[in-house]
């Protein structure tokens, strides 16, 4: 299994920094892997809540169903599954102030299969897409209306 993780300060206050997050279709403006991700089900955002995500890693194209598993006022878990991963994305926030959030993006990749065996050669590749997403998701957060 690899598991990162990055502290990010979101110029944000925490109420919206968690509202702008559960909603994974917003990957695509913060993930630099993500290709796409559309939004499956209807209905507000909800534990349950599903989405279809293409992102590009090492010049391929993959796809994962995601799940929004736990929905809690300062923590967001989703799982993302195909035939060779289980991909989950821990996301624990803490007001820093009335206007700056502290997130802790934890994202955790179990191989299946095969696949496993690729797992000690993928490891810098995950870490250039970690910090990828510090770098970008400030901005993003930011960016989005509120």
């Amino acid at each position: 299994m690899i598991t990162l993780e990055r502290n990010i300060l979101l110029p944000v206050p925490l109420d919206d920094a968690v509202s702008y997050l559960e909603d994974f279709e917003r990957t695509e403006e913060w993930d630099p892997g993500t290709v796409r991700c559309a939004r499956v089900d209807e209905g507000p955002v909800r534990p349950g809540s599903t989405w279809h995500n293409t992102s590009r890693f090492r010049g391929r194209t993959t796809e994962l169903d995601y799940r929004l598993k736990v929905r809690e006022p300062a923590r967001l878990v989703f799982e993302g599954v195909n035939s060779t991963v289980v991909a989950t994305d821990e996301m624990r926030f803490a007001a820093r102030s009335a206007e700056v959030t502290s997130l802790t993006y934890r994202a955790s990749f179990r191989f299946k299969g095969l696949a496993r065996l690729a797992t000690p050669f993928l490891r810098t590749d995950f870490e250039r897409l970690a910090d990828g997403v510090a770098e970008r998701l400030p901005a993003a957060v930011t960016e989005h209306p509120r």
